[in-house]
């Protein structure tokens, strides 16, 4: 199997030097490169392509908001992991909303953040349906009726079957639940999230969850906390 490649990006040497440690462990993961800076990021993915980098976001001269998002503006763009210190904190929003496929905590549990880095490189974002919520939460009072108003226009592109889906990634379902809630096939709902992504100009299932929060159909009570076939999402 093709070990995946990772750059660390973190401006503190003994937190690189931490998860290069725990990094090496893993026989399937290799470090390409280590950058102390975003402004080092765009040169360092030219010459090591990795396929998914650990991103600090506070940094001294480029933060990781940035660097993220002039990644995520390449044609074929590694996967972006932030790494920081809060749960919920409006930086980390940003850069979700940037195209990172996930965040995790710097005090994490290593076996954690190697599962997380695994985890993206297979194309799977890493946010807890918990984790989703406290973020969400925490976007609500800043300029919600703006963001509401356009995340509403740019969910007129999809039809009634994409924006079930578009509901049920917001709720933290992976595909196999979506698949039961609507009665379809998993290949289905890979189908239908895919073009979800594709009409919405996104790049991971994050985006489609803060994008259903931001238009407000994530706002009924569910008293299974999010779990599918008890309310409209799950017929």
């Amino acid at each position: 199997m093709t070990a995946i490649r990772l750059l660390l990006v973190d401006d503190d040497p003994l937190v690189r030097a931490g998860l290069a440690l725990m990094m090496g462990g893993a026989d399937d993961i290799e470090i390409v490169g280590e950058a102390s800076d975003g402004s080092e990021v765009d040169a360092l993915v030219d010459r090591t392509r990795p396929d998914v980098v650990l991103m600090d976001i506070r940094m001294p001269s480029m933060d990781g908001l940035t660097a993220t998002e002039r990644l995520r503006g390449r044609d074929e763009p590694p996967q972006v992991v932030v790494l920081t210190t809060f749960h919920a904190d409006e930086q980390v929003l940003h850069a979700l909303r940037a195209g990172a496929a996930g965040f995790v905590l710097k005090d994490t549990p290593p076996a954690e953040i190697v599962a997380a880095v695994r985890r993206v490189a297979g194309g799977d974002p890493v946010l807890s349906p918990t984790v989703t919520r406290q973020l969400m939460a925490h976007a609500a009072g800043t300029a919600a009726d703006t963001r509401r108003s356009r995340a509403r226009e740019r969910l007129t592109a999809l039809n009634d079957r994409e924006r079930e889906v578009a509901v049920a990634v917001g709720r933290g379902l992976a595909n196999a639940e979506i698949a039961t809630a609507l009665f379809m096939s998993v290949a289905t709902v890979k189908t239908h999230v895919s073009r979800v992504l594709a009409k919405l100009g996104l790049n991971n299932r994050v985006q489609i969850a803060l994008l259903a929060y931001d238009a407000g159909l994530l706002d009924g009570t569910d008293p299974t906390h999010g779990r599918p076939g008890t309310d409209g999402a799950g017929r």
